[in-house]
């Protein structure tokens, strides 16, 4: 749940979305306001002009059918009773004016017993001066309008001013209007719950991916497997976001691995480089005393020469053992002292397998002469410590068996050692390339490492794939000579 703080992003998206909606509530109900206003004055307008000219066409009617002269003095006499019958049948009250804006007969006279007033100068001037010789005055703070228009005889001479006294008609209108202002904030107030809803639960949805990111990196550790973030169903932004996440965490997966194997292989090289130096500088002080101590003993004694034999022959042997430790160590440690020749890898592979007496070692390659620039030495030391793993590992089996296989895989030189051996445990499958990491009862672990190293000086690379019981692969490739 998101908390709804000033810098909050999620109370940031829920206070957004209902404003929103709301600015979308006043925005809908202004234009409606002022779409039905001017409905309301458009329809006032039309409605004044239709009575206007029907007013005018049963004035005009009683002028040619009256048997008085068409003269404003007669006005009055003319239109004597059918002023209040026009006005009965339109429903407006009406009232007829001299030239001079003077009252001459209104049929509010009967009605409401109102003496009319003169025109005022002012409209008398509008009048005169209107478009059409028609002028319609708005009543202030009332909804009542007047209109002016110039009443004429047969022969289209002025005798008088019709005035209409019109009341605007938009009480139908004004109903239809609040009656669409409710139903509009009852949707609104409906949409607003929705949008309140829908709010909680977007900002919820999104903070909590958020969320869940912060956590994951506050808890990232470089010393420890971190947990990837699942990203089903994310929006495309969050996906971005949690997918930069995830590679970051492979990322520093990966260099914590390569940082850590450095830091390993820094230290056993500085110790390889102490531990050659501390062991080879007694060997030959060693061997000298040995050879001397053989001379210059005493040969009265009948069994002399037999215990010294067998003493030197002791101390030999432990020298032999230190010098081999030391030189394993001291060949690790001076990785990589290389020099790159022109090699047929596939003759140098097949030589490597010549020091072996093994019967159960096959041979194959793709092509007899596989050309790549490598050291000599060095690719024979790679082949012979895969063999040589491969028949430490196959020496319980019943019927062992070591493949050997030389092929090319586009530009690269591909060297396959199979045997069906005990196997790899997953446990043990990281720290394979380790050094000192050994599995024997016998040996330094520094074998594959070196391997690796090797490999690595000349841009190649060693994997494997292993199943306990049943064998283990390796398979070592670096970049063959393609001209």
């Amino acid at each position: 749940m998101f908390k709804f703080g000033r810098n909050s992003l999620g109370s940031r998206i829920f206070f957004s979305m209902l404003s929103l909606v709301l600015l979308m509530f006043v925005m809908i109900a202004a234009v409606t306001y002022f779409q039905y206003k001017e409905q309301v004055e458009d329809y006032n307008t039309e409605r004044l002009e239709r009575k206007e000219a029907q007013i005018k066409k049963a004035i005009n009617y009683t002028l040619r059918s009256t048997s008085f002269e068409q003269i404003t003095d007669k006005i009055p006499f003319i239109f004597r009773e059918e002023i209040f019958e026009i006005a009965k049948i339109h429903g407006e009250n009406i009232t007829l004016f001299d030239l001079d804006g003077n009252p001459l007969i209104s049929s509010a006279d009967r009605i409401d017993n109102i003496h009319q007033q003169p025109i005022a100068a002012i409209t008398m001037d509008s009048l005169e001066g209107a478009p059409e010789r028609r002028y319609v005055e708005q009543i202030a703070g009332l909804k009542q309008q007047f209109s002016y228009s110039y009443i004429n005889t047969t022969t289209f001479k002025p005798i008088a001013i019709l005035q209409i006294q019109y009341e605007d008609s938009d009480a139908f209108i004004n109903r239809e209007l609040r009656e669409l202002i409710i139903r509009l904030t009852i949707v609104n107030l409906l949409m607003i719950v929705a949008a309140i809803v829908l709010a909680y639960f977007l900002a919820r949805y999104i903070t909590r991916t958020l969320k869940t990111i912060e956590e994951n990196i506050k808890q990232t550790q470089l010393d420890k497997r971190n947990k990837k973030i699942e990203n089903v169903e994310l929006p495309a932004e969050l996906l971005t976001l949690v997918n930069a996440y995830n590679g970051m965490i492979d990322e520093l997966e990966n260099s914590a691995a390569q940082l850590a194997q450095s830091e390993r292989e820094a230290a056993w090289r500085e110790m390889a480089k102490q531990v050659a130096h501390e062991i080879k500088n007694p060997l030959t002080p060693m061997r000298l005393t040995v050879q001397s101590f053989e001379r210059k003993f005493d040969p009265s004694d009948p069994k002399i020469n037999q215990k010294i034999k067998e003493y030197s022959n002791t101390l030999i042997q432990q020298i032999d053992t230190m010098s081999s430790i030391a030189s394993a160590f001291s060949n690790f440690a001076d990785m990589p002292a290389q020099q790159s020749e022109r090699l047929n890898v596939s003759k140098i592979t097949k030589l490597s397998l010549e020091i072996f007496t093994e019967h159960n070692i096959h041979f194959a390659q793709a092509q007899e002469e596989i050309w790549a620039n490598f050291d000599r030495t060095q690719l024979i030391r790679v082949v012979t410590n895969l063999v040589k793993n491969a028949i430490q590992a196959t020496k319980t089996t019943e019927n062992p068996t070591i493949a050997v296989d030389v092929n090319t895989e586009d530009d690269k030189v591909q060297i396959t050692v199979m045997d069906n051996g005990v196997g790899i445990t997953e446990e043990h499958k990281p720290k394979v390339f380790e050094p000192k990491f050994t599995t024997k009862t016998s040996g330094m672990g520094l074998g594959l490492a070196m391997v690796k190293n090797i490999l690595e000086t000349y841009n190649g690379n060693i994997t494997f794939t292993s199943q306990e019981g049943q064998g283990t692969v390796f398979k070592v490739t670096f970049p063959r000579e393609t001209t």
